[in-house]
């Protein structure tokens, strides 16, 4: 079982999610965050004063799978997330050591469907 992040732009989720359920991919946790990385932020100017915007608006996804899923849902995430630029984001890969479905009791592999 793997745990599948990806740190997106914001204006690029529909078309992750279409992508990811193209792949039969449904069961997701998707939140808003700010962050920063080689986008480096930009500077704004308000009424005279200049101040700089280093952290970002994007959206993080995380979807947790079962191996047999994991290219799969990579491959979905980057088709519907690249745009060739800087700053279209994030996948990371973590281990998930169990999972628990809360209303039927079942553990790991079954848990996650």
């Amino acid at each position: 079982m793997k745990l599948v992040t990806a740190i997106i732009q914001p204006d690029k989720l529909p078309d992750v999610k279409a992508a990811l359920f193209a792949a039969e991919i449904h069961k997701m946790t998707v939140e808003n965050v700010i962050g920063c990385g080689q986008q480096m932020g930009y500077q704004e100017t308000y009424r005279g004063a200049v101040s700089e915007v280093n952290l970002l608006k994007k959206v993080r996804i995380d979807i947790a799978v079962n191996e047999e899923f994991v290219q799969p849902t990579i491959d979905a995430i980057i088709k519907g997330a690249r745009t060739g630029k800087i700053g279209d984001g994030k996948i990371f890969i973590s281990e998930l050591t169990d999972c628990i479905r809360i209303r039927t009791g079942e553990r790991g592999k079954e848990a996650i469907g």
